[in-house]
């Protein structure tokens, strides 16, 4: 069996003496449940912030109101903001962030359920990737915390081939 993400992301935080934050909307706090699932991650997971209304995503991540009005809570635009703002809101080194649509309403055309954005903020630069998962409310989740997972260990171990935004 493979070894989880989730201790390979704890080896290498911890080998390269680097800290972790999340800021999560549609996964609810997964990721930041499966980080600390591995014992020992205090000793690099500072904390998280669920942001899910739009308010909070302003107040404690520092997302502009342009930001959201002008790409809507859902975008690059607002995820790069988010992976920044918990950052700066907790002290982080790195900070992860995702925001989406897991349905099974609030899809639209141009936006359906399933689409998921998420934000990388590093010492080295700043990310953003845009995914669209297939299946209900929860499996959307739960494929949601795993890329933003894995998108964090292609970062820490170096195959990020993911144009700087």
């Amino acid at each position: 069996m493979d070894e989880r993400l989730e201790r390979k992301i704890s080896r290498y935080l911890l080998e390269e003496k680097l800290t972790l934050a999340t800021a999560e909307s549609c996964t609810g706090g997964l990721i930041a449940h499966r980080i600390t699932n591995i014992d020992g991650s205090s000793r690099y997971f500072l904390g998280s912030i669920v942001a899910y209304a739009n308010d909070v995503k302003m107040k404690s991540l520092f997302v502009k109101l342009k930001t959201i009005e002008d790409h809507g809570a859902v975008s690059a635009e607002c995820v790069a903001e988010m992976a920044l703002g918990v950052c700066n809101a907790i002290g982080a080194d790195i900070g992860v962030s995702v925001s989406g649509i897991a349905g099974p309403g609030g899809g639209t055309e141009e936006k359906p359920v399933g689409l998921v954005y998420f934000g990388l903020h590093t010492p080295k630069g700043s990310w953003t990737s845009k995914q669209n998962f297939e299946g209900n409310r929860e499996e959307i989740k739960q494929k949601a915390a795993e890329f933003g997972l894995s998108y964090l260990y292609k970062y820490l171990s170096g195959e990020f081939p993911i144009m700087s935004s």
